[in-house]
């Protein structure tokens, strides 16, 4: 508004200048990320280094590695001790038999006081027992005592804890679900390291020491390793396996359908070593035996952690690679060679690390809640019967067959053992 002499004017505001535009600049693309390249060995390791990194896991697993260590040593020891001692490899072979049976009876309600009152409990007791067992075996062997004594002996260490059932419920309670593939392929690379350096050391302690001295290291070995174990109890899962808290259900009807895979599986174990120690002894080179069969449990220990490492596959396919690895050892031993069959060997223990990952995660699925332990002890009852099943049933075939035609016996336990797996049910989703 404006005042011109007594007129008032109003004038419109200038338009108001438009605001010039501030240019904005291009987004500059990001940078194309750069592929790292990682080596095969990171690859294998990677896996396993995130499986340690839980807090607590290397500790009970140093004190299970200790404890499972004597669960190679045992048999063999007795063997060499007992007929050290008395001159009856007859005596030895009944001893062992006996305790492979009774622990077959007892191991499974060893295990489901483990599952009801916790590891700490429950394994340390019973491992006391076992190792009480051992000592008085040792001293009925050393004053010649009656050969009863050394039956009921031995019969008493069948209360020795299953150490690999109680890591993989441990494993099972600290990890989630996507982790477990690669902690049962570690637990499996671990048993068959121990069961390939067990024998090595029971045999050197016997001979090279004295005959008593594979039995007390393998119970000083068992007793401590139990201990250390059980004393990470922030690793240990919460006991809950009475039949209150788990309805009534029990582990033996859920797994009973991989009982058989398991029974078949130890038929391949059994009679492949016996025909093995027999073939080899027959071509004058016994003393490669321990070797060979370390060869084979090798293989079994590298793949079970390349296993780990990589995406599971389905229990049919790894019972097809088992059932085609078997027939190897019969045609090698056509050959007559060792170098051959030591190859042979190598790759048919490949072939059972992945069957037994994988059965034994199904193991786990399947089991009800609280009962991982019975569960676990169930499946290693039915691996041992069919071992001591195998050993026999290899001793005929040699006997009256010869040891060529015995490798037959490996190669149709693996092909039942693909036919039983193909017809178990698969779990539900």
């Amino acid at each position: 508004m404006t005042v011109t002499g007594a007129t008032l004017v109003l004038a419109s505001p200038a338009p108001a200048r438009a605001a010039r535009p501030v240019p904005v600049p291009a987004p500059v693309p990001a940078p194309a990320p750069v592929p790292v390249r990682r080596s095969p060995a990171a690859r294998l390791l990677g896996p396993y280094a995130r499986l340690f990194a839980v807090p607590g896991a290397r500790g009970f697993t140093a004190g299970n590695l200790l404890a499972r260590l004597p669960m190679g040593m045992f048999g063999i020891s007795a063997v060499m001790m007992i007929a050290g001692q008395r001159g009856s490899y007859a005596l030895a072979g009944a001893v062992t038999a006996t305790g492979m049976a009774a622990t077959a009876v007892v191991a499974p309600w060893t295990a489901r006081l483990v599952d009801r009152y916790g590891q700490a409990r429950a394994a340390v007791p019973a491992t006391v027992i076992a190792v009480l067992g051992s000592l008085c075996l040792v001293l009925c062997v050393r004053t010649q005592a009656p050969a009863w004594t050394l039956f009921a002996s031995y019969a008493a260490t069948a209360t020795t804890p299953n150490i690999g059932g109680l890591s993989r419920a441990r494993w099972t309670h600290l990890l989630p679900r996507s982790a477990h593939h690669t902690a049962m392929s570690f637990e499996q690379a671990a048993d068959e390291l121990c069961f390939m350096l067990g024998p090595v050391l029971a045999a050197f302690l016997c001979t090279a020491v004295f005959p008593e001295a594979g039995t007390l290291t393998g119970a000083a070995l068992l007793l401590t390793g139990m201990l250390v174990f059980t004393a990470h109890r922030a690793t240990e899962p919460p006991p809950g396996g009475a039949p209150r808290t788990t309805g009534g259900r029990s582990p033996l009807r859920a797994l009973a359908p991989l009982l058989g895979l398991f029974l078949a599986t130890g038929l391949v174990f059994g009679s492949m070593e016996v025909t093995s120690v027999a073939h080899l002894s027959a071509l004058g080179l016994g003393g490669a035996s321990g070797p060979v069969l370390a060869l084979q449990a090798a293989g079994s220990c590298v793949a079970g952690l390349l296993y780990g490492a990589r995406c599971p596959r389905s229990l049919r396919t790894c019972l097809l690679a088992l059932a085609g690895a078997m027939a190897l050892p019969w045609a090698a031993a056509a050959t007559g060679s060792l170098a051959p069959l030591a190859a042979a060997l190598l790759l048919a223990g490949m072939a059972t690390a992945p069957v037994m990952v994988t059965a034994m995660g199904l193991v786990q699925s399947r089991t009800p809640e609280g009962r991982l332990n019975e569960g676990m002890t169930l499946a290693v009852t039915a691996i041992l019967a069919g071992i001591a099943g195998g050993s026999a049933t290899a001793g005929l075939a040699v006997d009256r067959l010869g040891t060529g035609t015995a490798y037959l016996l490996p190669a149709a336990a693996a092909l039942a053992a693909l036919i039983v797996g193909s017809a178990t049910p698969r779990p539900a989703r």
